[in-house]
């Protein structure tokens, strides 16, 4: 399975976590852009930091090097888009 469809149903999962939906979501070579329906009883920073901090847990462990502590690295950017 490709990394592509790997992190989307991987989002799906986490959306799903948190009772929203992936609406939309493309991955691109630098970026990723997705749009999620979220319900209003959730903070949106509460529901993105979720997605963004569990989606980066599990790529490293299933792309990265297992012996390697990814702690104190960057993987996704700071800000999101509302």
């Amino acid at each position: 399975m490709g990394l592509r469809q790997h992190l989307g149903e991987e989002y799906r999962k986490l959306a799903v976590q948190k009772e929203s939906q992936i609406v939309e979501g493309h991955l691109m070579s630098d970026h990723v852009r997705t749009m999620i329906a979220i319900p209003p009883k959730y903070a949106v920073l509460r529901v993105i930091g979720f997605i963004k901090d569990r989606s980066v847990i599990h790529l490293s462990r299933v792309y990265g090097e297992r012996k390697r502590n990814f702690v104190g690295q960057h993987f996704w950017a700071r800000g999101y888009l509302v």
